[in-house]
């Protein structure tokens, strides 16, 4: 059971990581903008190589979105506990079923 204290610092943790999580969108879209003028400047975007800087901040940004929010997709909240869990029931299975192994 949590205490109030614990909830509390574990709410104030989630609001840096969204304020940090805000921040990064601000900051990739002024840095995309910059690239966009430059590569306006350059070529007028007849090659318009802008696009991939856009595509991987937002890859990033996506990426970021989905492990902040809880959408984890590979490794969500309750895995790395899930994994703790079955190698220690392995491991008992293991050595309860080989009587030489035993202590």
């Amino acid at each position: 059971m949590e205490t109030p204290q614990e909830k509390y610092q574990r709410a104030a943790a989630h609001v840096q990581k969204v304020r940090k999580f805000y921040g990064k969108i601000i900051n990739a879209v002024i840095v995309c903008a910059v690239i966009a003028g430059i590569n306006y400047y350059v070529n007028e975007f007849r090659n318009p190589w802008v696009l991939w800087v856009v595509g991987f901040s937002l890859l990033g940004i996506v990426i970021d979105g989905l492990k902040l929010f809880g959408l984890g997709i590979f490794l969500g909240k309750g895995w790395e506990q899930r994994k703790i869990q079955e190698h220690l029931e392995r491991d008992e299975r293991e050595n309860s079923s080989n009587p030489i192994i035993r202590k």
